[in-house]
């Protein structure tokens, strides 16, 4: 019978319903003592004693409760705790808005008010307001910015009159140029300040009008063999300078369609010529350069040895100091002016050897005289800005193309560059930056030369596809425009010397 009363035992102290009288109280028992808010509170042994009467489990986790409160639980709701300058401001604005408005409000009373309202709730609350809404915008104060102005202003911006400028990518006009030469170091195209146009075809020199449209055949040579191989408009009157691939220098009047003269001096074709005033100066193959003085009968005043290679580039500043000469040596060589008693005149100023091919295109500045560009061959594919006063470069450009050709174009202040192998375009810059503005595409082949217009506005390239295209990039402003023409003669000297 004894193992019955041991199993009896251990059945009783495992039963759950029974309580344990020795046991801490438990932790939703704790929660739900604290929650309770009579007045009247439990001791923690009349609580336990409560639970211990019980003899069922609780049905939900203890000690959770919901957000709300419970009303079996016997809490109250939330009352915040107001001091009593906030009940007087309470009490002041719920009688404010239960008041009727009165139209005939003193200004006392509305002082008196401004006053309570400032006493009370530290500002005038007619004042402090959220939003405000107006016809107009308000004005910053202190010159502050308002970013969002442009959103809600009323006031409608103007359109900004400034036009932009437009480029087209098209030639303007075209033209046919059949058997030119396609000779990297001559220079066949030129445009004179009459606005005609020069262009060699071969061993045949003909003329473009290019205000009228006219074509003139101005001479052919006698030979076959023989052809032109370099051009230049006197920079006043209708006088054209000849070079020719058997060493002559020739000098017409193109209005009487008839050649004035041959100067003969050089022992090699002449490649490059350029004008200062009554001097013509020209280079050849042989490497010199020769001075003619077209007013007298000795023509050949002096000559300039320095180049090792042919002369293919050869360009007078326009305040006629300096001569610029590029050659297949790829040297650029700065020469004083002739005369006013210089004896010198045979050195060159500087010597500039940056770069790594032939030098053919050259460039001066109109606006400033001391600034020349230049351009390098295959090799080089520089485009290179010199001052030269002090010999120095000031920048240099990979245009990742031969350079043929440069010109500045004065009246935006930018400088076009003709290409050859592998670009085969024209591309016009912003000078200094070097910017690219532009690129004018159309050539097939390697573009030879390029001219400006009289007015600045034109850029004609004569390309080995055997066409003269017409970009016209550079529009003048009607306003800028000169009102003084350009003579159309030279001096009476000079005409008197040549008939």
């Amino acid at each position: 019978m004894a193992q019955f009363g041991l199993e009896n035992d251990i059945s009783n102290t495992l039963k759950l319903d029974i309580p344990i009288t020795n046991a801490p109280v438990a932790r939703w028992q704790r929660k739900a003592s604290s929650s309770n808010t009579s007045s009247t509170a439990l001791s923690p042994m009349k609580y336990a004693n409560i639970s211990l009467n019980t003899s069922k489990t609780p049905s939900k986790t203890p000690g959770r409760r919901k957000a709300t409160p419970s009303k079996m639980m016997g809490e109250d709701r939330f009352i915040p705790v107001r001091n009593e300058k906030q009940m007087e401001v309470a009490s002041f604005l719920l009688s404010k808005e239960s008041r009727p408005k009165e139209e005939g409000v003193s200004a006392v009373v509305l002082e008196q008010q401004k006053t309570w309202s400032m006493a009370l709730n530290g500002c005038n609350l007619e004042e402090a307001r959220i939003l405000q809404f107006s016809g107009k915008p308000t004005v910053n104060p202190d010159g502050q910015h308002n970013s969002l102005k442009s959103l809600y202003s009323h006031t409608i911006t103007p359109r900004s009159t400034k036009k932009t400028r437009y480029i087209s990518s098209t030639a303007h006009k075209i033209l046919d140029a059949p058997d030119v030469r396609d000779d990297f170091y001559l220079n066949l195209l030129d445009w004179s300040n009459r606005n005609f146009m020069a262009v060699a075809l071969k061993d045949s020199l003909y003329l473009w009008d290019a205000t009228q449209g006219n074509i003139t055949h101005l001479m052919t040579m006698g030979n076959d063999v023989d052809y032109i191989s370099s051009l230049s408009w006197a920079k006043e009157g209708n006088y054209l300078a000849v070079g020719t691939s058997d060493c002559a220098v020739q000098l017409w009047d193109v209005e009487a369609e008839k050649c004035l003269r041959s100067m003969n001096s050089h022992s090699a074709r002449v490649g490059s010529m350029s004008w200062n005033s009554h001097i013509l100066s020209s280079g050849s193959r042989s490497g010199q350069i020769h001075h003619h003085d077209v007013r007298v009968a000795a023509h050949h005043i002096f000559t300039l040895q320095g180049h090792s290679q042919e002369v293919c580039g050869l360009q007078w500043s326009p305040d006629g100091r300096y001569l610029a000469s590029g050659a297949n040596d790829n040297m650029v060589y700065i020469w004083p002016r002739v005369g006013q008693g210089r004896t010198d005149v045979s050195q060159s100023l500087h010597t500039l050897s940056l770069h790594k091919g032939a030098v053919k295109a050259l460039a001066w500045c109109p606006w400033q005289s001391n600034i020349l560009a230049s351009g390098g061959g295959t090799l080089d594919c520089h485009i290179r800005v010199w001052n030269v006063n002090s010999g120095s470069c000031l920048s240099s450009f990979d245009t990742q193309s031969q350079v043929s050709a440069l010109a500045f174009a004065p009246n935006y202040k930018e400088l076009v560059s003709a290409h050859g192998f592998t670009q085969h375009n024209l591309v016009v810059w912003k000078y200094p930056t070097m910017s690219q503005v532009s690129e004018l595409n159309g050539h097939m082949e390697r573009v030879l030369n390029i001219a400006m217009s009289p007015d600045g506005s034109t850029v004609a390239s004569l390309s080995a596809d055997e066409s003269i295209r017409m970009w016209k990039c550079f529009e003048v402003d009607p306003k800028k425009k000169s009102k003084d023409k350009t003579p159309l003669s030279l001096n009476t000297a000079l005409t008197r010397s040549i008939r």
